[in-house]
């Protein structure tokens, strides 16, 4: 029997490592990625009857590797990375739906983010799970 309610684990302002984008020599570079993340999880996996890690998802591994990706090259674009992360989350049976969001700044003179953000519900992450398993088998 499915439990109602709904469990996220949220990581906002996540600086990353990471080379986006080609620019001019007049162009202004971005100081900082700033990565948001909401994962949709069981809510079993938050009303726990014991403090035991064992009962929870570990988030760790799952930024570690979000580490990896941002640093491991350049990209010329967001949304590379960003399907990359979502490939990273959907490869956790735990997650249930995906939202990340990410942006850089400034944009202009100083000032401004420029970003995008990508929800997959469950239907969404299942396929994107899916999808990966179909093409590494």
């Amino acid at each position: 029997m499915k439990q109602a309610g709904t469990a996220v684990i949220e990581l906002r302002d996540l600086q990353l490592h990471t080379d986006i984008g080609t620019y001019g020599p007049e162009d202004t570079r971005p100081d900082a990625h700033l990565l948001d993340l909401t994962l949709g999880i069981a809510v079993t996996q938050v009303l726990i009857a014991h403090d035991d890690m064992s009962q929870v998802f570990d988030y760790d591994p799952l930024i570690e590797e979000i580490d990896r990706l941002a640093s491991d090259g350049h990209y010329e674009t967001q949304e590379r990375l960003i399907t990359r992360i979502a490939s990273a989350c959907a490869a956790y049976p735990a997650i249930q739906c995906i939202e990340i969001s990410l942006r850089k700044s400034p944009v202009r003179s100083g000032s401004g983010s420029l970003g995008l953000r990508l929800t997959l519900d469950e239907i969404a992450t299942e396929a994107l799970r899916l999808h990966q398993t179909q093409t590494s088998a």
